[in-house]
């Protein structure tokens, strides 16, 4: 598994993720950069996702969709803070209703993704900030931390088929 370490520090409210791989940070950025490569990893495997907007500057917008075992789909949305290829990216993240708009829950973190070069490979990093304690425990009771750990694991099939 490329996943090396996750930590939750509910004391800075954040969660960070870190992945190893064996690619160049220009290939890992390609994941996030790409939305047809980012829908076949973003998501646990079996709530795989549909990007329907992909605005990749500072500011524009993503909306997508997870497709559920059942067929239910749980919509998100994300605005692109800072883009730095390929050092990495900052987004706001949040759920969305059936039309894409954003739900006004309280539930929107702000992601930060570092992509270091340094090791052989890509470490790369994922830290997530909560607006909240309370949000902090909602999130991660909703699986979040296993979500996301089970996405990255689709991370390396992908960068071994360029």
């Amino acid at each position: 598994m490329t996943v090396v370490e996750s930590h939750k520090d509910p004391q800075a409210l954040t969660l960070t993720i870190k992945a190893e791989f064996t690619a160049t940070p220009d290939k890992v950025w390609q994941v996030w950069s790409d939305p047809r490569k980012l829908e076949r990893w973003w998501g646990p495997p079996t709530w795989p996702a549909t990007f329907t907007a992909h605005d990749f500057v500072p500011g524009g917008r993503a909306q997508y969709y997870m497709t559920g075992p059942e067929g239910e789909k749980a919509h998100g949305w994300w605005e692109f803070v800072t883009i730095d290829a390929p050092n990495g990216l900052a987004f706001d993240d949040g759920f969305a209703d059936q039309s894409g708009a954003p739900q006004d829950d309280g539930l929107v973190t702000r992601a930060v993704v570092r992509l270091d070069g340094a090791f052989p490979g890509t470490l790369m990093t994922i830290t997530s900030q909560f607006p909240s304690a309370q949000a902090m425990e909602q999130l991660v009771s909703m699986g979040m931390e296993e979500g996301i750990v089970g996405a990255l694991g689709q991370v390396d099939a992908l960068l071994a088929e360029d």
